[in-house]
């Protein structure tokens, strides 16, 4: 028996998500692999600002350098792939939008890369030093000599600031599911004390285990939370005028 047409449609639907993630992974091994070129000058930066400075850090494997090149390249990596990534995303669901909502969902992607770099820089220059001395005056209180490995430094570094550095991507995800009529401004605020639980959660984990570091975090959390819903409004309404309009001209072109 012939496969019929909604399974036809569904299976050319898994075939097109299937090709976009397969360029998608392209693009990423790609970067990774021009990352791994800038990995050297990234690491001579990163050892010579903030916080390494006040270590003498130690290699305690023949592979440590290697994977400290290979973490670097990854960010890079992921940085690059994650604009085209969303790009991708978007062609896979604009054939189900009209024409307005096709244009103001693309705009969003340029700025993909820009809030990426934002939230990388807010938690490598606030989060990641507030943990480096928050952790290592609890190592003196305790008479520890400090002495690190140079992965454990950055594995460190890295797990506070690539989820940080995702979540400043969330003003922009709302904006893009609010235009394809997945969120609305109305379920965001119904949604808003567990939002706020998940995002405080997510901010005790990322930070040391002291109430100023949670706090100095969760605030930014939370204020991007709001703007996400300000701007969930704001494509809402433009949604609902632009809906207007079509039913306007639909009843002039009727008459």
């Amino acid at each position: 028996m012939a496969p019929s047409e909604q399974e036809m449609s569904l299976m050319e639907h898994l075939g097109e998500l299937r090709r976009r993630i397969i360029y998608v992974l392209i693009v990423f091994v790609l970067a990774l692999v021009g990352g791994l070129f800038a990995a050297g000058p990234v690491y001579d930066w990163l050892i010579r600002s903030g916080s390494a400075q006040a270590f003498q850090l130690n290699a305690f494997s023949f592979w440590d350098g290697i994977g400290i090149y290979m973490k670097i390249a990854m960010i890079i990596g992921i940085a690059v792939a994650l604009p085209f990534a969303c790009y991708q995303l978007w062609k896979f669901v604009s054939p189900g939008l009209r024409p307005q909502e096709r244009s103001a969902t693309l705009r969003y992607v340029p700025y993909v890369l820009l809030l990426f770099i934002v939230g990388t820089a807010f938690a490598y220059f606030i989060i990641f030093p507030m943990a480096i001395q928050f952790t290592s005056s609890v190592t003196k209180s305790m008479g520890l000599h400090e002495t690190y490995g140079i992965a454990q430094y950055f594995t460190f570094m890295f797990n506070i600031v690539l989820p940080v550095a995702l979540l400043f991507e969330l003003p922009l995800l709302i904006m893009f599911l609010t235009g394809i009529h997945v969120l609305t401004p109305m379920r965001l605020r119904k949604w808003r004390k567990i939002s706020y639980f998940l995002l405080v959660f997510v901010a005790v984990v990322i930070t040391p285990p002291d109430f100023i570091s949670d706090f100095l975090v969760a605030i930014p959390l939370l204020v991007l939370y709001e703007v996400s819903v300000y701007l969930s409004s704001v494509v809402y309404r433009r949604q609902l005028r632009a809906q207007e309009e079509r039913e306007a001209r639909m009843c002039v072109a009727h008459e």
